[in-house]
């Protein structure tokens, strides 16, 4: 009779056993400032100008200083750093999130990381952090980069066999990232009143990737060259074709400029013509 209820109790036991939910007592804030103002800087211009290259798009998420929650026993031990720099593809990105958390997001990792580096952290960056991307997360592309250093740009990407192999520079130092399609390379100038060397992100052809203010400035420049250049085609040439103007519309302001030359010495308007590009 024991043995009878013994199994009965285990089986009962089985059938209505259910794994642990995952924690919900998450904290978002553990209230520790940045490295330094110019690490602050360097994490949002590249959010920023991911967001600007990404323009079109609402399947993707980026931030930074976010923890990543992952598991219970990260929760548990309480490590809550999360990635300087991370975006993650193919989501929700108008999604309203405080932190990024695995098991609600489909079990989604980021898929690029961008740790930036100091003196007291570079070591956890290139050898703890980078294991835990490499072997749990899994993310294709890691990145680490001293704000304070030009000359740290270091990068990883995961091979078929799941493990990181170092990204080789161009010539201008830059890496690719593949999962973006952007490369990562050094840019110096001054952002938020700050002047220093800082992490960007370049296209294919090696154009900067502008952050949104700098783009509406290039906005500016484009259409007042644009309409300076329309400006002396009607006072040499008296009008201009209804075909050319959209032409002249689409073009980079370094086009647009070379152009007003030559609006100022061709001998007619069809030579005009004939220096303007074709739209891709």
């Amino acid at each position: 009779m024991s043995d009878l209820v013994t199994q009965e109790t285990t089986s009962q036991t089985v059938v209505g056993w259910e794994p642990s939910m995952p924690p919900t007592d998450l904290i978002f804030d553990d209230g520790e400032p940045l490295e330094s103002n110019r690490h602050r800087i360097a994490i949002n211009v590249l959010i920023r100008s991911l967001q600007q290259a990404y323009l079109d798009r609402n399947d993707f998420f980026t931030s930074g200083n976010m923890f990543i929650y992952y598991s219970s026993e990260q929760v548990r031990n309480r490590d809550f750093r999360g990635p300087d720099f991370f975006a993650v593809l193919n989501v929700d990105g108008t999604t309203e999130r405080q932190g990024w958390v695995v098991w609600e997001e489909g079990g989604r990792y980021p898929d690029v990381i961008v740790e930036l580096m100091s003196p007291s952290t570079a070591s956890a960056d290139t050898g703890t952090k980078k294991d835990i991307y490499e072997r749990i997360f899994r993310t294709p592309d890691y990145f680490v980069f001293n704000p304070f250093d030009p000359n740290s740009l270091q990068g990883w990407h995961l091979d078929a066999s799941q493990q990181y192999q170092p990204l080789v520079a161009n010539q201008q130092g830059w890496l690719w990232c593949q999962t973006l399609g952007l490369w990562l390379g050094t840019w110096q100038g001054t952002i938020d009143r700050e002047t220093a060397v800082w992490l960007r992100f370049y296209d294919q052809d090696g154009n900067l990737v502008p952050l949104p203010e700098e783009a509406a400035q290039q906005q500016g420049f484009q259409q007042g060259t644009l309409r300076q250049l329309l400006r002396i085609l009607s006072t040499r040439f008296e009008q201009v074709p209804p075909d050319v103007e959209p032409r002249l519309q689409v073009l980079e302001v370094n086009q647009l400029e070379d152009l007003v030359t030559v609006a100022l010495t061709a001998q007619t308007l069809a030579e005009f013509v004939s220096n303007v590009p074709e739209s891709s």
